[in-house]
């Protein structure tokens, strides 16, 4: 029997989680999320994790099953996702996949491609280099090692770019193989037991950043603040690098007021949307939809692709 992975994509606030509760619901199935943010137990409500009743709506993995303190990758995530999937293919031959984290979908529907070993001093060498010069000597290093991938992730991801750990690995494979890092991207063929069905949602511009001015008015109501609270004494996790966390850290820091803290949260969420879009819409074998489909029309058109 063939196995389907109904994968919903999408910015931040345009309404994929309740989208997958009712494809789950009706193809009686489970959800994998791959919201990267979400993963970590510490960090609800900031990351909008799925509310209680979301929750029991319909079976989730993969949401707050991590600490902030625990070294998690994108290669660790997609390991334990296929070995989920495997699992729930066992019972049921649909299953769903839903994130805005465009990085860890793509490590669950196509893999990664194999790097070689480096040697450890290379990375001590960086590490050094790192905590001397700070982000500049890592984007320097990659521009003038690889300036070709350093110009795709300028034009396609710009967040990466202030990524300390995987602007390390880019300029560690760089260094140590002494070949740019990206003569490595494309090499394995990685094999998946699923024919994934990509469904994305969009909204008119306007719409969309209303949506998430309204979601983060919400989160402050809700307690985004002392949440970041609590979390400020390991603001210099990577997990908390993240925006709705970061801003909360100025404020607390007294570099900002409350107001033009919650404004840049906005402000920041906005741009991230963006970005998401502009990864989303590379994604090949896409059918978009308007964030208020009617479900059934959704539903059709997954049966006629199964």
């Amino acid at each position: 029997m063939t196995n389907f992975l109904i994968t919903i994509i999408g910015p931040t606030a345009i309404g994929k989680t309740a989208l997958s509760i009712k494809l789950a619901q009706h193809f009686n199935c489970e959800i994998l999320s791959c919201d990267s943010r979400q993963f970590f137990k510490e960090m609800k409500i900031g990351t909008a994790v799925p509310n209680d009743d979301e929750l029991k709506a319909a079976k989730h993995h993969f949401i707050q099953n991590k600490s902030i303190f625990e070294n998690y990758s994108v290669g660790d995530f997609e390991e334990e996702a296929l070995n989920k999937l495997n699992a729930l293919f066992k019972e049921n031959n649909i299953q769903i996949l839903i994130g805005g984290s465009g990085l860890y979908v793509d490590a669950v529907l196509k893999g990664f491609d194999e790097f070689p070993e480096i040697d450890t001093s290379v990375r001590t060498e960086i590490n050094e280099k790192y905590d001397q010069y700070g982000l500049i000597y890592l984007q320097e290093k990659l521009k003038e090692l690889d300036i070709d991938y350093f110009t795709k992730i300028s034009n396609e991801n710009p967040q990466t770019l202030q990524n300390p750990q995987r602007m390390k690995r880019f300029v560690e494979v760089c260094i140590g193989t002494g070949k740019p890092y990206s003569s490595f991207i494309g090499r394995r063929k990685n094999e998946r037991n699923f024919i994934p069905i990509i469904i994305g949602l969009e909204a008119e511009r306007e719409i969309m950043y209303d949506r998430i001015n309204q979601r983060v008015d919400i989160m402050m109501k809700e307690g985004l603040l002392g949440e970041a609270t609590q979390l400020f004494p390991n603001k210099h996790l990577n997990a908390l690098q993240t925006v709705g966390y970061r801003e909360l850290f100025e404020f607390l820091d007294k570099k900002t007021t409350l107001d033009f803290a919650v404004e840049e949260i906005k402000k920041n969420t906005r741009r991230f949307a963006k970005r998401q879009i502009t990864w989303f819409k590379r994604t090949e074998n896409t059918k978009w939809f308007d964030y208020k489909t009617n479900i059934k029309e959704v539903t059709d058109y997954i049966k006629s692709r199964i």
